[in-house]
C-alpha cells in the first residue's frame, strides 16, 4: 500500500467518523426537541389539571356551603315541628285532666 493509498484511506475513514458525528448530532438535537416538546406538552397539562383541580375545589366549596344552609333549615323547620308537638302535647296533657275532672264529678 503507497503512502497515497494511506492518505486516501485515512481520508475516507476521517470523512466517515465526521459524517457519524453529523448525523449523530442531528438525532441528538432531534431527541433534544422532542424532549422540549414534551416537557412543554407536559406543562400545559399539569396546568389544565390544576385550573380543573381548583374549580373542582371551588365547586365542592359551594356544595359544601349549600348543604350546610339546608342543614340550618331543616334544623329550624325541626324546632318549629318541635315547638307544635309540645304545644299538642300541653293540650293534650289538658284535655287528658279536664276528661279525667270530668269523670271525677259526681253525676246527678
Amino acid at each position: 500500500m503507497t503512502i497515497e493509498e494511506r492518505f486516501d484511506r485515512i481520508e475516507h475513514l476521517t470523512a466517515g467518523i465526521a459524517e457519524e458525528r453529523r448525523k449523530d448530532r442531528e438525532e441528538y438535537k432531534t431527541l433534544w426537541r422532542d424532549g422540549q416538546r414534551q416537557i412543554n406538552e407536559l406543562g400545559i397539562g399539569l396546568n389544565a389539571l390544576r385550573n380543573k383541580v381548583e374549580d373542582l375545589a371551588v365547586e365542592t366549596r359551594l356544595r359544601f356551603e349549600q348543604v350546610a344552609d339546608r342543614f340550618d333549615q331543616v334544623g329550624q323547620r325541626i324546632d318549629q315541628v318541635g315547638g307544635r308537638i309540645d304545644q299538642v302535647g300541653e293540650r293534650v296533657d289538658k284535655l287528658v285532666s279536664a276528661i279525667g275532672q270530668l269523670i271525677a264529678k259526681p253525676s246527678n
